[in-house]
């Protein structure tokens, strides 16, 4: 008699229906966050080259833009600023007039809590030399001194209208800064809430060049002093505990699909939600793939997602939000 097997795994995956009834993770739109380019001084949106579909966006387009993400039904969007001017402090950012603080009242406004408003909390897109921080002068970046005006920023988004705030400098102490400073405020007491999401395990990454296209970086140099080394994944996870530690609400692994690993880690560790960033080579390399022909470019954005979802994060924000949230709305697989 022939032997068969025992276990006969392939029952499960006959046919669509039942590999959607069997699936162990998925996605929904309200996981996905869109990150939107404002810049100062346009009137029309300016596509971003190295980034296909993506476009740097005129402060006057900021309402239509949450219309479509709330139509959309995604989580929220991650607001960064373009400024006209920079100078060696990022004076900018601190500055109600600044175009990442009227970005963000404007995007609060139009969404009047249909959805989150997020504003990325760093100084690399409003300082003259590209870096996170304020020089010291030997040329390092100063951490406490850059402290001091990350939490003169938390004041001036949260007064803007932000509901989350994305701490992506990767300075020591920044969370236990940033939250002093809300507290001192009367956030959370006399009033509203304001929550921290702390970029914890930002990697000093190859796949961030696209991203200085659109933020139209300055940077000569790279951030190694003071984002994490690729080759470490402990020190990630240690990274995400000591901001859990200071306050944060929400922690995030960026890169996302290099990273899936320490992703993983932090996700088995945490108390708090984990997100993830898929970041602008993740998406451009896609997008530049399928339209050489090599790959099916649906097909790889959904297998992409799904794998950060598998690795624990619970929201991923992602340049394909609205798109993949409209595929998602109509029932479509996503691999």
């Amino acid at each position: 008699m022939t032997a068969f097997p025992v276990r006969r795994l392939r029952r499960l995956r006959q046919s669509p229906a039942l590999r959607r009834l069997v699936a162990e993770h998925d996605l929904t739109p309200r996981r996905l966050v869109l990150p939107v380019f404002v810049k100062e001084g346009i009137d029309a949106a300016q596509p971003i080259a190295s980034m296909p579909g993506v476009s740097q966006h005129p402060l006057a387009a900021v309402p239509g833009l949450v219309e479509e993400a709330v139509a959309a039904g995604i989580g929220g969007i991650m607001l960064f600023g373009v400024p006209a001017v920079r100078d060696a402090v990022g004076s900018g950012a601190t500055d109600p007039d600044g175009i990442l603080n009227r970005a963000i009242a404007l995007a609060a406004e139009a969404s009047a809590g249909r959805l989150t408003v997020q504003a990325d909390l760093c100084l690399d897109e409003f300082t003259d030399h590209g870096h996170c921080g304020v020089l010291a002068a030997d040329g390092t970046v100063d951490n406490d001194t850059t402290l001091e005006i990350y939490a003169r920023m938390a004041l001036a988004q949260a007064d803007a209208g932000a509901d989350i705030l994305g701490l992506s400098g990767m300075m020591d102490g920044q969370v236990a800064a940033c939250r002093a400073a809300l507290d001192a405020a009367g956030y959370g007491t006399t009033r509203r809430d304001v929550v921290i999401l702390a970029y914890s395990a930002k990697y000093a990454s190859a796949f961030y060049g696209p991203f200085r296209d659109a933020v139209e970086s300055t940077l000569t140099g790279d951030r190694r002093t003071y984002q994490l080394d690729a080759a470490n994944g402990r020190e990630g996870v240690q990274e995400a505990l000591v901001d859990i530690d200071e306050g944060a609400d929400i922690v995030m692994v960026k890169p996302a699909g290099p990273y899936l690993d320490v992703l993983s880690e932090v996700a088995a560790l945490s108390p708090v939600p984990v997100w993830a960033y898929q970041v602008s080579g993740e998406y451009a390399m896609i997008e530049h793939a399928a339209a050489a022909g090599v790959i099916d470019r649906d097909r790889a954005i959904g297998e992409s997602l799904l794998g950060i979802r598998r690795a624990g994060a619970e929201a991923i924000l992602t340049y394909w939000a609205i798109e993949v949230a409209g595929w998602l709305n109509e029932g479509r697989s996503l691999a």
